[in-house]
């Protein structure tokens, strides 16, 4: 592992634009002393952000500089990080609907609109969240069924819930009241006989859903009614299969006028498509055959890297991890050694010009960075943790802070937190938690959201200091494995299982 290392803090677009923005003006009783990392050397100066590694100070002598944050003390990092929480959680506040005199504080009204939420992060930004459950758990709102089988989580946003499920042999995306869950619409997209059913969450864009079947059906649709706008196959269209059995499970990325999605088909690793009309923009030549995993696409979803400068898709295939160009559909680089034969799930993390990757099935994790080589990129290796530290199964990983959390062992859940930039593990890993299984996890208003494979829904604090379990609870409902992942929207946790969609009040 290189010895220096950057100071990574996951923050979203948004956030970076307010701390380096917003907080540029510092009062002089900001001021404090900065200690360099070996204690030789000291200096006086306002913090005013945080950007590509360098913490960013105003000297007392009003010049403005940027410091590699490995060169700070331990306790000016620390400082960094919770200055940096400190400021997203009073950015988030700030978007708070004042009360009314006699009424509670109202929660930003938020959406979902795709798989991770609207930064692919699984952080929820809305606050005013009860910081412990009652003994029997939050209020149940509504419980709905008969909306067919499957593992998929849930989309919202304009009013409405969407997900998809297997009826009567066929997969549907469904649309919902988000007020009381009932009905909207239901729009068939082909046959789902492989597994119980659906494991796509749909993606939301203005007066557009996409979604993808287990079968290969992708499909874009209309919000208000669900008429089919376009329609393609994988295995039809590009030639596309999955690495295993399990059929397609990958959450469709829309990003500017493109629609992008993983076929994994050899000429056809990645697509991208217009959006409004599936035309195919262009496709990623990845040739089978490889030393780790298996051809095809893996059971993962895209997420976006700015890394070593250069915009790319980064997804985890039946290879292992890639990064795909954007503007081209190029391989610019692929990770095989976090690769297993079954199935690579998780949907990796990007953070700078890092990405972090972790497979179940006895693999482990991994830290890469991505460096420019010529005119391309190429993904370096900073660790390796074997399946013993740490193994994430399906369950997601969230950052937050420099900080990894999620559930560890495969199909167990275990919780941890890891640091980023050292693989070091803070707390956890050894400790069975709330429930059984594994966990699938959110972040929202401080804490994580641990959705047991048992049923159990545990609160957990967010912090590397210690573990420390808060609250949990037993969902209404455990009809299968409890997996698809929770989401929070107006103040409202959003939980299916299978034909079940639960909807539990978790506002102050």
């Amino acid at each position: 592992m290189k010895t220096n290392v950057r100071f990574a803090v996951s923050v979203t677009i948004a956030s970076v634009l307010l701390v380096v923005g917003m907080f540029c003006l510092a009062a002089d009783d900001d001021l404090r002393t900065w200690t360099s990392a070996d204690g030789r050397h000291t200096t006086r100066g306002a913090f005013l952000g945080f950007k590509d590694g360098r913490v960013q100070l105003r000297r007392a002598d009003g010049v403005e500089v940027a410091v590699p944050s490995s060169s700070l003390s331990a306790e000016d990092r620390e400082y960094v990080r919770t200055e940096l929480q400190r400021r997203r959680q009073e950015t988030a506040g700030a978007t708070e609907k004042k009360p009314t005199a006699g009424t509670a504080p109202a929660t930003a009204a938020g959406s979902w609109p795709r798989w991770r939420g609207p930064n692919l992060d699984a952080h929820c930004a809305e606050t005013g969240l009860m910081q412990k459950w009652p003994d029997a758990g939050p209020r149940l709102v509504w419980q709905v069924e008969g909306l067919g089988t499957g593992y998929a989580s849930v989309s919202v946003a304009g009013g409405k819930i969407f997900m998809m499920g297997r009826k009567s042999g066929t997969e549907h995306l469904i649309a919902l009241n988000a007020a009381d869950g009932s009905p909207r619409w239901s729009t068939p997209l082909g046959p789902g006989r492989n597994q119980r059913g659906s494991n796509c969450t749909p993606t939301v864009d203005g007066d557009l859903v996409y979604a993808i079947s287990i079968e290969g059906d992708l499909i874009c649709a209309r919000t208000d009614n669900g008429e089919t706008v376009w329609r393609k196959n994988f295995a039809q269209d590009f030639g596309g299969k999955m690495m295993s059995s399990w059929g397609f499970s990958e959450s469709p990325l829309v990003d500017g006028n493109l629609l992008v999605c993983t076929p994994g088909g050899p000429q056809a690793a990645m697509a991208a498509l217009d959006k409004k009309t599936g035309r195919p923009v262009w496709t990623t030549a990845m040739p089978y055959g490889g030393s780790h995993g298996g051809d095809g696409a893996g059971y993962s979803s895209i997420v976006i890297s700015q890394g070593a400068g250069v915009k790319q898709y980064v997804q985890l295939v039946g290879r292992g991890v890639i990064g795909v160009a954007a503007d081209t559909g190029h391989l610019l680089w692929r990770y095989d050694r976090i690769a297993n034969g079954t199935a690579n799930i998780p949907t990796p993390i990007v953070s700078g010009d890092f990405v972090f990757c972790s497979t179940g099935y006895n693999t482990g994790a991994a830290l890469l960075k991505l460096t420019r080589n010529g005119r391309g990129v190429q993904a370096v290796e900073q660790y390796f943790l074997d399946a013993n530290r740490l193994q994430n199964h399906h369950g997601g990983m969230v950052l937050l802070d420099g900080y990894i959390y999620c559930g560890h062992r495969h199909n167990e859940g275990f919780p941890i937190c890891v640091e980023l930039n050292t693989g070091k593990i803070r707390w956890g890993g050894d400790q069975r938690g709330a429930g059984s299984g594994s966990a699938a996890v959110l972040y929202a208003d401080g804490h994580l959201y641990f959705r047991y494979q048992n049923g159990v829904m545990a609160l957990i604090e967010a912090t590397p200091q210690r573990y420390n379990l808060k609250s949990s609870f037993k969902l209404a409902s455990v009809r299968a494995e409890s997996w698809p992942h929770p989401v929070i929207a107006d103040g409202k946790l959003l939980v299916r299982d299978q034909e079940v969609l639960m909807c539990y009040d978790v506002r102050k």
